[in-house]
């Protein structure tokens, strides 16, 4: 401690024993005010020495008013050193994020500046995320000091706290210049409880310089001296019961917690939406993509008898590839690969099958025989000029499977077309079941992508993001109700009825009165029905019903339709034709790679 400190502790002695007390009063003021910064801590030592002419705040000057309804008029007179520049600016935190749904707000208006001396007095704001810059400029460029008067009116400072109010405010500072000395009054029309400030950045808990109450307590006085750049002064005064009348402003913040909130009237309207697109996708399926309805005797329309017990015959008529695409509305690859094996049972084509152990690969060899072709359909005679047409499009007799691999999809896009313009044609649908599966799934996605956009829109300006979700949810169901939309007409229904019983008896693979049925006979009606089991899936049952056919008669081991290698016989065909198919349904759907 110094011995000028030490002399001021012994003040009450000289008053009484010096005439000079008057000049050691004055001294001990001067050094108490040197001392108490020391003591509330080294900041201000650490700023460094500026120059005379730097650019800075001199003074910062607030006086505050609080008034009804808790709206502060707000004077701050601004003793400014300038450098160059035509005018300053200042930032208020105008904005708090009180939580991740709630903002407190500060409203600054009626602002205006005013300047003894010639300094600037035009103002302009700009406000960002959580504050409010104030740039108060002139008509040229300023040296030297000048005095600006700001005053603008404050709301929502004021809060209540109990039964009391209080009023806090970032009075001064939130410059980007040092601040020499800066200070605030508050100017209450009643008594103030309590005072207290803080200096330092926002939310700081350090005490500023000085803080106290005038006599009457009616007006709180606050100052700090030496301010960094972005520091502030923030002043608290504690009011009695409806001094003012003030609350705290507070805004729901808008983030994505919020535009997706759940209350009850956001679910109201989701659920709302969700049962009327949902049950608009419903109804667009019971009216557009439904079967008609076929019942008991009713069933016959057309060419086909109504269905009673189990088939034994396939629908008059109809072929495996057309089966296929009526009973899952898709003209699929094992479509066309049954197909291929219904044109060589019916006399179109040799399959004949290469000895592996000779050639060290498994392949066979498709040979079109001499038949005309009058008695195929379309899709049928599309196929096999298809598989009968090289890469230069020259004819050819014979084509192995391996060399189908990476040349044929395109052409089985033309014979699957083929197969939806054929059922159209037949009357089993009236439009072609692709085209409607892509016409409502285009439709989906596209109400789809526009739930998306109108969330992502609902999102960013509102808290009805959920309405657009019931978008999205629709269209998705759209899209993938799309799927289910190929209707058959009653027509259709009465075939794939038909088809049903008929798909059971090949399941039970069992020919009726097998015993008393000739071996050839089994072997013919076997190879008739075969390109419908591999339309049903049902091969290896199937031939369960010839594989002892070669051990009962002479020569019943070999197919008109299908030449196996040495040594091979019915018992190994249900292996065979298992392989055939998969390779077959690869070959003709492989595309060339790059």
């Amino acid at each position: 401690m110094s011995a000028l400190a030490a002399l001021c502790r012994l003040r009450p002695v000289m008053l009484a024993l010096a005439a000079g007390s008057l000049l050691a009063l004055a001294t001990c003021a001067s050094a108490g005010a040197a001392e108490r910064p020391a003591a509330a801590g080294e900041r201000a030592a650490a700023v460094p020495a500026r120059a005379a002419d730097a650019e800075r705040v001199l003074k910062d000057d607030v006086a505050l008013a609080p008034g009804k309804g808790g709206v502060i008029r707000v004077k701050e007179t601004i003793v400014y050193q300038f450098a160059g520049h035509s005018g300053f600016r200042r930032t208020f935190p105008t904005r708090t994020h009180e939580s991740v749904t709630q903002d407190r707000v500060y409203e600054l208006g009626a602002l205006r500046a005013t300047s003894p001396d010639g300094g600037p007095t035009r103002v302009s704001t700009s406000t960002g995320d959580t504050d409010t810059t104030v740039k108060v400029t002139g008509s040229g460029k300023l040296t030297g000091r000048h005095t600006v008067v700001l005053e603008y009116d404050l709301r929502g400072a004021i809060d209540q706290l109990g039964s009391a109010e209080e009023l806090r405010w970032p009075a001064a500072g939130g410059w980007r210049v040092p601040v020499d000395e800066a200070g605030a009054t508050v100017d209450a029309t009643a008594m103030i409880r309590s005072v207290n400030c803080f200096a330092g950045p926002l939310k700081s808990t350090i005490g500023c310089t000085q803080y106290y109450t005038n006599h009457a307590h009616t007006q709180g006085v606050y100052s700090q001296r030496e301010m960094l750049p972005g520091e502030y002064l923030t002043v608290v005064a504690g009011l009695p019961p409806g001094t003012t009348g003030g609350h705290a402003i507070y805004e729901r913040r808008h983030t994505v917690a919020t535009a997706f909130s759940v209350n009850a009237v956001t679910g109201g309207v989701l659920l709302g939406l969700l049962v009327l697109l949902g049950g608009g996708v419903a109804a667009l399926y019971l009216l557009r993509g439904r079967d008609a309805r076929v019942v008991g005797k009713h069933a016959s329309v057309g060419d086909q008898p109504p269905v009673v017990g189990a088939e034994f015959e396939p629908p008059n008529g109809v072929r495996p590839g057309q089966i296929g695409t009526l009973i899952d509305e898709q003209a699929d690859v094992i479509d066309v690969t049954a197909t291929i094996v219904d044109l060589a049972v019916r006399g179109y084509l040799l399959i004949e099958e290469e000895d592996r152990a000779r050639t060290g690969r498994l392949d066979w060899t498709l040979r079109r025989l001499d038949r005309p072709v009058v008695d195929l359909l379309p899709y049928e005679r599309i196929l096999l000029d298809a598989l009968m047409t090289g890469r230069d499009g020259a004819p050819r007799d014979a084509v192995k499977l391996s060399e189908l691999g990476g040349t044929f999809a395109t052409k089985l896009a033309q014979v699957r077309a083929a197969m939806y313009d054929d059922v159209v044609k037949q009357g089993w649908f009236a439009r072609r079941p692709d085209t409607v599966r892509s016409r409502w799934t285009v439709s989906g996605i596209a109400l789809t992508v526009l739930g998306i956009a109108a969330t992502v829109a609902l999102a960013l300006t509102t808290e009805w993001a959920l309405a657009g979700l019931a978008l999205i949810i629709a269209g998705a169901a759209l899209a993938y109700g799309g799927q289910y939309m190929p209707a058959k007409t009653a027509r259709g229904s009465t075939v794939l009825a038909h088809t049903i019983g008929f798909r059971a008896f090949l399941e039970r693979g069992a020919i009726p009165d097998a015993e008393h049925t000739a071996s050839q006979q089994r072997i013919a009606l076997f190879s008739r029905f075969l390109p419908y089991a591999v339309v049903f899936d049902v091969v290896g049952k199937w031939a369960e019903t010839v594989k002892d056919a070669g051990e009962r008669a002479e020569g019943a081991d070999n197919l008109y339709w299908y030449e196996g290698p040495a040594e091979w016989d019915l018992s190994n065909f249900a292996e065979s034709m298992r392989t055939f198919t998969l390779a077959t349904s690869g070959s003709i759907s492989q595309s060339r790679g790059l």
